[in-house]
């Protein structure tokens, strides 16, 4: 059982809520209170915004994947050679910048004791390609689902169990924003742009899921089938979709 101490201060916590998020930078965190009508997704937004999620996610980096992402198209061999001798030794480089996660618009669902949230979050890509001084301006989306049921061990105590957690593969879009390609590189971009929509997901998936499985793991099992209950009588029949955003609906032609 939980100590009444431990109650209060959960309880101290999701009170504070709104004066934590209104003291953020971003302005979009504060709707993680106003527009979240769940009490779990709520829980969830303040542990993200508690364990700087987003700059976790910002600050991935490539490493080796980069060359592998970075196949270079057989009618470029011969551009790339010619009159860029000087630059061999340059490294490519993909840096993400403006990451946003939704915060208030995480999406629960819930059938008896079993439930899953679906995060969406939307970032831009800075691509510096070894053959170009001129950076090339990309953006990503995504929705990270997590699955997690209440599950009895022999002698009738419930565990919290998480189940999958991946990027919806529908939500996964990955767009050119400059609009300026050199026709020689459209080939190298189309299939950068391929090989990121494979490689992201798992990047993104393999610093939000730890962080949603610690959230969640921290709550009395319990108050959880609590609030499960609660929340499984309330859920709206269906849920608001919110307008696709710019890289959702698309970018310039590469």
């Amino acid at each position: 059982t939980m100590c009444p101490l431990w109650r209060l201060l959960i309880l101290l916590g999701l009170l504070a809520l709104p004066l934590a998020l209104r003291k953020q930078p971003w302005s979009g965190l504060a709707q993680a209170h106003r527009d979240n009508k769940s009490t779990l997704a709520r829980i969830i937004a303040q542990g993200l915004i508690k364990h700087n999620a987003e700059s976790r996610i910002q600050n991935i980096h490539f490493g080796d994947r980069l060359n592998a992402l970075a196949q270079v198209a057989p009618g470029m061999v011969g551009w790339l050679i010619s009159g860029r001798k000087h630059q061999q030794q340059q490294e490519s480089s993909i840096n993400i910048t403006n990451m946003q996660l939704d915060y208030g618009g995480i999406q629960m669902s819930f059938h008896k004791e079993w439930f899953s949230a679906n995060i969406s979050l939307e970032f831009d890509l800075e691509l510096r390609p070894p053959f170009d001084n001129n950076i090339i301006k990309m953006c990503a989306h995504m929705s990270i689902v997590v699955e997690f049921w209440l599950e009895k061990d022999e002698f009738g105590r419930r565990d919290l169990v998480i189940g999958k957690c991946d990027a919806e593969p529908s939500s996964v879009h990955v767009a050119v924003l400059t609009e300026a390609i050199p026709p020689k590189m459209k080939q190298f971009l189309h299939n950068l742009k391929d090989n990121l929509q494979e490689v992201l997901p798992q990047l993104v998936e393999s610093q939000v899921c730890p962080l949603i499985g610690e959230i969640l793991g921290q709550l009395d099992v319990k108050l959880l089938k609590s609030l499960i209950e609660q929340e499984a009588a309330y859920e709206p029949t269906h849920h608001e979709s919110s307008q696709p955003s710019a890289c959702q609906a698309g970018a310039p032609p590469s």
